[in-house]
C-alpha cells in the first residue's frame, strides 16, 4: 500500500477510534461517579482490547503465566507507540499510570481517571519530579504501576536510554519488577509518522519477574543494563 492510501485509511480508523473511545467514556462515566471501581476497570479492559479489534490487529500475548493478578509489580516496558498503553491494559487493567495533568481538567474524563488511579504529572522540575516519585511509591503499596523508563517514544525503533526514576521507585518499595516487551508497535504507529501500518505484527511479551531484593544489591547502571537486556530479549517473539 502506498503512503497516501494508508494515510486516508488511517484518518478513517482514527475517527472510529475517537468515536469508540467517546462512547466508552459515556458508558463508563456513571459507574465512575458511583465508585464502582471493578466495573470501571473491566470496561477499561474491554476498551483497550477493542482498540486492536478496530485496527484489525490480533494482539498476541506471550508469557501470561509470568503475571499474577494477586501481586503488585513495577511494570517497565519499551515505548514506541501511542498504542503501548492499550497493549499493557489488555493484560493488566488494574494498573496505575501517570501522565499529563491537563487530562484531569477534562470534565468527562477526570472522574474515570480517578477510578483507574491515574497520577497527573506537572512540569518536570526537580521538586515536581520528587513529588511524582513519592506519589508513585505510595501508590505501589496497593497497586501495580507501569513506567516507560525511556520517558518518551523512540524515533528510530531502538530503545532510548533509560531514565533513573524507576530505580528510585524500585529501591523504595518491595514490589518486583515485571519487564514487558512490546513488539511491532514502532512499525504499527511510531511517534514521527502519521499513518498506521496495518500489516505490522504486534505482540506483548511478559518476561519473568525480577526480584526486587536481587536488583537492590546492584548498581544503578547494572540495573539499567539488566532491564534493557531482559526487555530486548523479548524481541524473539516478534518473529513468531
Amino acid at each position: 500500500m502506498n503512503n497516501r492510501f494508508l494515510s486516508l485509511i488511517s484518518v478513517i480508523v482514527f475517527g472510529a477510534l475517537y468515536i469508540h473511545t467517546s462512547i466508552m467514556a459515556i458508558i463508563t462515566l456513571p459507574f465512575a461517579y458511583l465508585h464502582y471501581r471493578k466495573i470501571v476497570k473491566y470496561l477499561v479492559l474491554f476498551w483497550a482490547k477493542s482498540v486492536f479489534w478496530i485496527l484489525g490487529k490480533r494482539l498476541r500475548i506471550y508469557g501470561i503465566e509470568n503475571y499474577s493478578k494477586n501481586k503488585r509489580y513495577i511494570i517497565i516496558a519499551n515505548h514506541a507507540s501511542l498504542f503501548d498503553i492499550m497493549a499493557i491494559l489488555s493484560f493488566c487493567p488494574d494498573v496505575a499510570w501517570f501522565g499529563h495533568e491537563r487530562l484531569m481538567k477534562v470534565p468527562v474524563f477526570n472522574q474515570i481517571l480517578k477510578m483507574i488511579d491515574y497520577m497527573p504529572t506537572k512540569e518536570p522540575t526537580v521538586k515536581n519530579t520528587k513529588l511524582m516519585i513519592d506519589e508513585i511509591i505510595q501508590k505501589l503499596k496497593n497497586h501495580t504501576i507501569a513506567i516507560f523508563p525511556e520517558g518518551t517514544r523512540t524515533l528510530n525503533g531502538n530503545m532510548n536510554d533509560f531514565l533513573r526514576g524507576f530505580i528510585y521507585v524500585l529501591k523504595a518499595s518491595d514490589a518486583d519488577i515485571l519487564p514487558v516487551t512490546l513488539n511491532g508497535f514502532y512499525s504499527l504507529k511510531p511517534k514521527n509518522r502519521f499513518y498506521i501500518d496495518f500489516s505490522a505484527k504486534i505482540s506483548v511479551v511478559i518476561n519473568k519477574p525480577v526480584n526486587c531484593i536481587d536488583l537492590k544489591a546492584k548498581t544503578d547502571n547494572d540495573i539499567i543494563a539488566e532491564m534493557k537486556k531482559v526487555i530486548g530479549s523479548g524481541n524473539y517473539y516478534s518473529f513468531q
